[in-house]
């Protein structure tokens, strides 16, 4: 059974669902959206709490378990990442941070040097970011007011989380109204992609306008199985759809890999484009010799602090019996209350070393006891707090390989957080700030005592093993197919997201970052998946060649 379109996007996360949306909307294109998880209509998905019922286990996530990582004393660790309409945009923890201009100009140098070249500073992102934003308190020359992407002020604020920001603030660190303002520096309160607590989701922002369109076909559960290639040119995607069925879909355009940093270099593989090597190993044929597909992993490494309250402080205990049906039915009736929170509401942004300089750890504060528990087994449950403390741009690069040459198989994913001393270093500096914050302000008050890290060693050495015991992801994998200019031998893409060696296909997800930006990635997905469309726009009414 075959299909055909005008263009096929494999993947519908926060990426696929912009890229798609656009070009049916802007360019009044028949466009295939394959997704290969489910609906994002789920009560779970909306309200903001259901992240911590689904991170351990939900038919809404995948989980990629990584390989043993040997610097990590042979640990394994999973990578969850969206298996729904709307990919992390559906399942995360909806903080909306765009990163620094500096992260952007950053890649507008790295880019720089070929012709035909688009511009990736601040000054050429900014208006992407700024279309799609729907902030309900900001609007100026960095905020958008009317962009379909709902962005809000936290619903609920804990008390522990606004005993964070002052002690964080007594600590030296200035209070920010704005972390996406001029300044990424300070302590306060993030801003989030919900409004009255309903998540705004890319699914929802862009995918739902479209529900009467009949350009637009999606198609749930269909798993992409490999890009069909033509004489050096994509010209459809085979996918297996929810019944099980092998089916084909053809496009005329463009087809365009948003599957995300851990399957769209899987799937390019598995169509014959990587490393030629790597491939020979598994018995495909090589159709673009590029080495650099599944190489430079880069995430985000975060390590909690865990206390202790010294009273009912916090959300333990807060959902169950009458104050949870009182909860429900406030969230319910007015989109108010506890509910409208995800629990992270306050966080920081800071450098342990150099105040001044360009924040080094971004910091997450949960007013609850969050760790597994077999992995922290003598903390019984009870009311406390977490702070995760996070490198914002780290060195560490890892990568995603072939594991057989079935897709059925997850692929190997070895993302090496912390690898690099540099990583190791500032995290043991951004753990020892925060630990601060335990002892200074209303906190010091609150808490009876620190159960991770050990407070009676706080040697580099002892805070360097439990960074290596509890390191995780922030769940922002990216890099993997890498914008790059011409004479970057690892680049997958050019700057204009095309995959080098092959016409009429691109990338726009998470892998096409040529670094990770300084914060949370939802929004810079949207952005790339928004370029994406206009960069296919032009080239088809004939503003730029296409391949």
């Amino acid at each position: 059974m075959s299909e055909r379109y005008d263009y096929i996007v494999v993947g519908g996360g926060s990426s696929g669902c912009v890229a798609a949306a656009k070009l049916v909307r802007d360019a009044g294109a028949r466009v295939l959206l394959l997704e290969a998880g489910h609906s994002h209509r789920h009560p779970l998905l909306d309200m903001p709490p259901g992240i911590f019922k689904m991170i351990n286990g939900s038919k809404f996530m995948r989980y990629h378990h990584t390989v043993p990582q040997d610097h990590l004393n042979g640990r394994v660790h999973d990578i969850p990442q969206g298996h729904v309409l709307g990919g992390g945009s559906s399942v995360n923890a909806q903080v909306y941070m765009r990163g620094r201009p500096s992260d952007y100009d950053e890649w507008d140098a790295m880019l720089r040097g070929d012709n035909d070249y688009p511009g990736w500073g601040w000054a050429d992102v900014l208006p992407h970011f700024r279309a799609m934003e729907g902030n309900n308190r900001l609007c100026d020359e960095r905020h958008g007011a009317d962009g379909p992407v709902l962005v809000s002020d936290p619903g609920h604020i804990d008390d522990v989380s606004r005993w964070f920001v002052q002690s964080v603030q007594a600590l030296g660190e200035p209070f920010s109204h704005d972390f996406n303002g001029p300044k990424q520096r300070g302590v306060g309160f993030y801003q989030f992609t919900n409004r009255r607590g309903k998540r705004s989701s890319a699914a929802y922002a862009f995918i739902t306008p479209l529900a009467d369109n009949p350009n637009l076909t999606i198609r749930l559960g269909a798993q992409a199985r490999r890009i069909e290639l033509a004489n050096g040119r994509a010209v459809g995607v085979t996918y297996r759809d929810a019944s099980g069925a092998e089916r084909q879909a053809f496009a005329d355009g463009e087809v365009i890999v948003a599957a995300g940093a851990l399957a769209t270099p899987q799937l390019l593989m598995l169509s014959g484009i990587g490393p030629a090597d790597h491939l020979k190993t598994h018995g495909i044929a090589c159709i673009a010799d590029l080495p650099g597909v599944g190489e430079n992993l880069i995430d985000h490494p975060e390590v909690p602090i865990i206390a202790i309250a010294n009273g009912k402080h916090g959300y333990y205990k807060q959902g169950v019996g009458w104050r949870m049906l009182l909860n429900g039915l406030q969230f319910k009736l007015f989109g108010t209350g506890r509910i409208t929170s995800a629990g992270v509401e306050a966080g920081a942004f800071v450098n342990p070393i150099d105040p001044e300089a360009d924040p080094t750890i971004q910091a997450f504060c949960v007013p609850i006891v969050y760790l597994d528990r077999d992995a922290l087994g003598h903390v019984k449950d009870t009311y406390g707090v977490t702070i995760t403390t996070v490198v914002v741009k780290p060195k560490s690069r890892g990568f995603v390989r072939l594991a057989s040459s079935s897709p059925d198989d997850m692929p190997l994913v070895s993302p090496h957080l912390l690898k690099d001393p540099a990583d190791a270093r500032a995290m043991i500096d951004g753990q020892r700030f925060f630990l601060r914050a335990f002892q200074t302000g209303p906190l010091a008050k609150r808490i009876s005592h620190v159960v991770a890290p050990d407070p009676n060693d706080l040697s580099d050495e002892a805070i360097m093993n439990h960074c290596r015991r509890f390191v995780k992801t922030n769940y922002h994998p990216s890099g993997t197919c890498r914008m790059g200019a011409s004479h970057d031998s690892l680049a997958a893409l050019d700057a204009k997201l095309r995959v080098r060696g092959v016409d009429n296909l691109r990338v726009c997800d998470l892998s096409a970052m040529p670094n990770i930006n300084a914060g949370n990635t939802n929004a810079p997905a949207m952005m790339l998946g928004g370029r994406c469309a206009e960069f296919i726009t032009e080239a088809a009414s004939g503003g730029g060649r296409a391949s």
